[in-house]
């Protein structure tokens, strides 16, 4: 079925280097997140510069665009288009495997397990954090069987969270997914459960933060089991699903096709399970506790310090990915004590975000600004600040830079006040209901949250009203001395001139890209329509950007789909940035040996910037020599 993001979709995987240069595609809240084979493939400035697309960044080994909030729609159109499955597959030959440093390869695993299950989370979250509210304020009681049923499903995802992480990290390490589903189900067998609560038969590590018992033994070696069981917990099964795909790749070579199907997961769990008990989950649960009570402990030194630090930065890590390092943090806290203190300063920052944003509507006569501060607010609110960061405050730097201030001053009265979170749940304002104790019915913490955004808002608010000024364009003297006035576009090639809405590529077609013409050339030869700059050039060779001094913006795309000849019967004759002028040849193609690899020659030649435009007049059905007229511009 048709989706309206198609054309915008279609433009995405053009520019991120075609469907073969994709190793995987994926998405969180606002990102599509590419891992590309070759990334020096992708067209990133073009994708900056598409309607659509918000900002392309780089990070943890992952191509990341940026589309604000309708990204699942865009996801499901892009995957729909380009056949990627799933989107959470990792299945990725050695060969294309990029190089990561350690710490960028701990984020890409973390963020490629954590991600697909968020959205649950959060909802799930949500409900927990409604049902705290209304025990709070006696709505009903923690004993009805309303409360029983719904916290059920609040509880309940996260209470079997390892079977989840589980099917992810075995999509993340590229094994059988059900294989990583039964890991994490034998960690919350009830009989295993239930050991925990039993007599045990010996305790190590007493009397510290790694106080481990043993309640039963595997051949006669003792099983250490964490105090409260596996329940909730995170990092023990990424680390049992990462040596059990080593296991059953290991399985895969030697055992024969006819009864791999069976064999395979049989020999891989008889091996992991125990391995996992016995090894793999101690060691993971004592580095866990080891992290958790480490972070606790610096916390400790001075709360109001970390609230400053995690305040002040959380934006700066989200902009890189970087604060999927934290997430297991959270996560251990909340395993291992029931709430979390030591990241509660993130909560504040992305109120004082949309706080800057609000202010920057209220000042701004830029049109511009206040169509992208209107949904960045309400965004906001919500808790999800892309759209704010990359669209309006990143670029202008100082709105930023004060929205790290106010969100570190949020983040610091939360550390004073020793806030604490015991959900993850909603994001933005669905987001305070974390803060109540449900077990005690506490809710001072939330009241400190309540107190530490407003701080963070005024502030954030006040600071902005005071120093925000709208950009002065230097180029307004051109702009008004050129409007009105006509601007001449000549044909590029020689061939006949057709309309946009017969080339068989949406992008083109639909006029998502702009508006112009296409050429069916009878030569391969393109020139320079006009005095320019090359603003945009393709490592294919297939496409050229100019740029006229008067502002114009021109593609010329030569044929559907020739990005996938990845340069071949192309020969470019400029540089990037070159000032060129009219008539001079651009590039050079073999139109026969293009169509002989059965890719279609059809040329748009469009203006991408449509709408700095009064009109834009063109004829077709006819066929033109290079440097005829082609197009009129009238400059509004």
């Amino acid at each position: 079925m048709a989706s309206k993001y198609d054309a915008l979709a279609r433009i995405i995987i053009q520019n991120v280097g075609g469907k073969s240069n994709v190793i995987s595609l994926s998405h969180c809240i606002t990102r599509l997140r590419f891992k590309l084979k070759d990334v020096s493939k992708a067209n990133t400035e073009v994708l900056k510069r598409t309607d659509g697309v918000v900002t392309v960044i780089q990070s943890g080994g992952q191509y990341q665009v940026v589309i604000g909030n309708h990204v699942p729609d865009v996801f499901e159109a892009v995957n729909n288009i380009g056949g990627f499955g799933t989107g959470a597959s990792e299945e990725v030959s050695t060969e294309h495997k990029e190089k990561q440093s350690p710490g960028a390869a701990l984020i890409d695993i973390i963020s490629g397990v954590f991600q697909p299950t968020l959205g649950v989370l959060a909802a799930t979250g949500m409900i927990k954090g409604l049902l705290a509210l209304f025990i709070f304020f006696k709505v009903m009681s923690n004993t009805s069987g309303t409360y029983q049923l719904l916290y059920s499903a609040a509880d309940g995802f996260f209470y079997f969270l390892p079977i989840f992480l589980g099917l992810n990290a075995a999509k993340k390490f590229n094994m059988n997914q059900f294989t990583g589903m039964a890991i994490g189900a034998s960690l919350l067998y009830p009989s295993i459960v239930a050991l925990s609560s039993g007599k045990a038969l010996i305790t190590v590590f007493t009397g510290t933060a790694f106080q481990t018992n043993v309640y039963t033994e595997f051949l006669g070696i003792p099983v250490l089991l964490p105090a409260g069981g596996y329940a909730s917990t995170v990092v023990p099964i990424i680390f049992a699903v990462f040596i059990a795909s080593k296991i059953e790749k290991f399985w895969k070579k030697i055992i024969p096709d006819v009864v791999k199907t069976f064999v395979v997961p049989m020999l891989t769990l008889t091996i992991s399970i125990p391995l996992t008990f016995l090894v793999i989950g101690p060691i993971a649960s004592i580095l866990s506790s080891a992290v958790g009570f480490s972070a606790t402990n610096v916390y400790n030194l001075s709360p109001i310090l970390a609230g400053i630090i995690v305040g002040t930065f959380w934006q700066v890590l989200v902009i890189f990915g970087l604060h999927w390092g934290l997430v297991p943090i959270l996560f251990m806290n909340y395993s291992s004590l029931g709430y979390d203190s030591v990241l509660s300063g993130f909560f504040a920052p992305s109120f004082a975000q949309t706080a800057v944003v609000l202010a920057i509507l209220f000042k701004t006569k830029d049109k511009k600004i206040r169509s992208l501060a209107i949904p960045a607010a309400i965004s906001g609110i919500f808790g999800v600040t892309e759209p704010a960061i990359y669209g309006i405050t990143l670029p202008k730097k100082k709105p930023f830079i004060i929205s790290c201030i106010a969100g570190g001053i949020g983040g610091g009265i939360m550390g004073l006040a020793g806030c604490k979170s015991y959900m993850l749940g909603g994001l933005g304002i669905f987001g305070f209901p974390n803060y109540i104790n449900s077990k005690t019915n506490d809710a001072s913490s939330m009241l400190w949250a309540i107190v530490a955004v407003a701080v963070a808002m005024i502030i954030g608010f006040v600071l902005t009203m005071i120093t925000y000024k709208d950009d002065v364009v230097e180029e307004s003297a051109v702009v008004h001395d050129i409007a009105g006035k006509e601007e001449i576009i000549y044909n590029p090639i020689k061939g006949e001139v057709i309309a946009l809405s017969l080339v068989e590529d949406d992008a083109f077609s639909t006029g998502a890209l702009g508006t112009g013409v296409a050429i069916k050339p009878t030569e391969g030869v393109v020139v320079a329509p006009v005095d320019a700059v090359v603003s945009a050039l393709f490592p294919t060779g297939h496409a050229i950007g100019l740029t006229t001094e008067h502002g114009a913006e021109i593609l010329i795309h030569v044929g559907m789909n020739t990005v996938k000849l990845n340069g071949k019967h192309f020969t470019c004759n400029v540089k990037m940035g070159e000032a060129v002028k009219k008539g001079q040849i651009l590039q050079l193609f073999d139109r026969d040996a293009i169509k002989s690899e059965g890719y279609s020659t059809i040329t748009p030649v469009i203006i991408t910037n449509t709408d700095k435009f009064a009109d834009i007049s063109y004829s077709t059905g006819k066929t033109l020599n290079q440097q005829d007229e082609l197009m009129s511009l009238l400059h509004k």
